[in-house]
């Protein structure tokens, strides 16, 4: 075998590693998979109403329209960040971590949301500032719902900074199902107490004409 065949064959795992390097880098995590063309990452087995995710992604849009935009990664368990679990409840962190993994294709924002709060990136850079922000939110939850809607609020917070300015989050469905079964139960139990008032008056009328 001559010295360049030997040269090449040589090189040919080598070059195998390095083609197979950036997509083993991308599939550490689901969200970087998705971040890389999505605006949004949303796992598809984290409770999140389909409702909240649209609203999310609408919000995304408006925000992108008028000149922000942000990419945005929902975290509601360690499920769903794939071989870099151990980053769960540690948003910051793990930002920085996303923001690296993306950065050869997205170049722009990135915010995390986990059930302790939320951390903001440019670049695979902590923004002091933007972080101040979210800082000041209350955290989200454990709830697939609350993550949504947090993020969405976090969102318009955010580019409100900025200057851009976003439609404020819609109640969401849940929470206004919520109410309106709580309306419906104040209605039924205002006519079962009308109805006992009438009960106990027609008595009294009954025992007022038999005297």
């Amino acid at each position: 075998m001559g010295r360049w065949a030997l040269i090449a064959l040589l090189a040919i795992p080598l070059l195998a590693c390095l083609v197979a390097a950036p997509a083993a880098l991308a599939d550490a995590d689901p969200a970087s998979d998705f971040l890389l063309t999505q605006p949004a990452f949303v796992p598809p087995d984290g409770g999140i109403p389909a409702a909240d995710a649209a609203q999310l992604q609408a919000t995304l849009a408006a925000a992108k329209a008028r000149g922000y935009e942000i990419r945005v990664a929902l975290i509601p368990t360690n499920y769903d960040m794939g071989s870099v679990g151990v980053l769960f409840k540690q948003p910051r962190r793990y930002a920085r971590f996303l923001g690296q993994e993306l950065i050869f294709v997205y170049h722009g924002r990135v915010l995390v949301a986990m059930p302790n709060g939320y951390a903001v990136v440019n670049k695979g850079k902590p923004v002091p500032a933007a972080q101040a922000i979210v800082d000041k939110l209350p955290a989200p939850g454990s709830n697939g719902h609350s993550i949504a809607t947090g993020a969405t609020a976090a969102v318009a917070e955010l580019a409100g900074a900025a200057g851009v300015v976003v439609a404020a989050p819609k109640p969401a469905t849940s929470g206004s199902g919520s109410a309106h079964w709580l309306l419906i139960g104040i209605v039924v139990l205002v006519v079962l107490l009308g109805a006992a008032a009438a009960v106990v008056l027609r008595k009294r009328r009954g025992a007022s004409v038999a005297l």
